[in-house]
């Protein structure tokens, strides 16, 4: 059994409900703890504490309710926790990641988890946790219908890669999750379009011939950064998709049906030194149909990323 655990922030919400359930089949399938968080919104002038730990905690009216249903569930559950901390949200949700291996998150909530997606505690979760970030969204979510991603048949788990950085992080997370599930590992490359030409009347136009080279120039790196996790999970399928245009749409059209979507987090660059979500990972979060995944650097790709901020 995994030492961190998998750590499930609930409300007492449809939303964090569903991400329980989520979290309840990661944490089976990693066989390690499921930590049950709520985390009650404390006055300003208090200071955040744990208030129990342990399934003998009482006192805790969501907690309560929530071990009694699970209590009553077929089927074999992980071992749980339940923990009561007093603070606001978007401070303790990320410091939960320091003693995880997954933080789990519904899409909504009322109280402190009102307006995750577009508030300050889900984004503050997902951009400044030490571990990956699952959010869970709410069922029916459409897809856009214009974009033109190739979605497989059978179990996929959504990755992006965007071939011109390396992000080992988020390559080896989506790869260890299709492993888990037996699902296949859906990359998708997206690159800028339309590529233009000058023209004799003074107009630029896009060219098929640069198109075409474009697309080839993108399966030759995401090869480069494919073939090691290849090789480290011979028994995943790496199914790879290349688009042009928007990577985010492309994203969101890729998670129908998918059991997971993978995003990298945002690195540091010149003028951004501070922890942020890219513009691509916030769209995904916001209208992607399956759960998606945050996936912070590693340390060396964190150590890298700050040398190239520096440099």
């Amino acid at each position: 059994m995994s030492e961190l655990p998998v750590v499930a922030a609930v409300d007492g919400s449809e939303d964090s409900l569903r991400a329980l359930d989520w979290a309840i089949e990661a944490a089976r399938l990693r066989e390690t703890v499921l930590r049950i968080v709520h985390v009650r919104q404390y006055a300003a002038w208090t200071q955040p504490e744990v208030l129990a730990a342990g399934p003998e905690q009482v006192g805790d009216p969501v907690l309560d309710r929530l071990r009694t249903d699970l209590e009553g569930r077929g089927g074999k559950l992980p071992v749980l926790e339940f923990v009561t901390v007093e603070g606001a949200p978007d401070a303790v949700l990320p410091e939960m990641g320091g003693d995880a291996q997954l933080l789990v998150l519904g899409s909504r909530g009322r109280g402190g988890f009102a307006s995750l997606l577009l508030g300050s505690n889900g984004m503050a979760a997902a951009r400044d946790a030490s571990c990956p970030v699952v959010v869970v969204p709410r069922p029916g979510r459409a897809v856009p219908e214009d974009v033109t991603t190739e979605v497989p048949d059978g179990p996929r788990v959504v990755v992006g890669l965007p071939v011109d950085l390396k992000d080992d992080s988020t390559l080896a997370f989506a790869f260890t999750e299709a492993e888990r599930r037996g699902a296949a590992a859906h990359i998708v490359v997206a690159y800028p379009w339309p590529t233009l030409a000058w023209t004799a009347v003074g107009d630029y136009t896009p060219t098929v011939e640069d198109q075409e080279a474009a697309e080839a120039e993108c399966l030759t790196l995401a090869k480069d950064h494919l073939d090691p996790h290849r090789a480290a999970h011979p028994g995943v399928e790496a199914l790879v998709s290349v688009a042009a245009g928007d990577a985010a749409g492309h994203l969101v059209a890729a998670s129908n049906g998918a059991e997971l979507v993978v995003v990298g987090r945002h690195r540091r660059r010149l003028l951004q030194p501070a922890r942020i979500l890219g513009s691509v990972t916030q769209a995904v979060l916001l209208h992607a149909a399956a759960p998606v995944a945050v996936v912070p650097l590693t340390a060396q790709d964190e150590a890298e990323s700050e040398a190239d901020t520096a440099a």
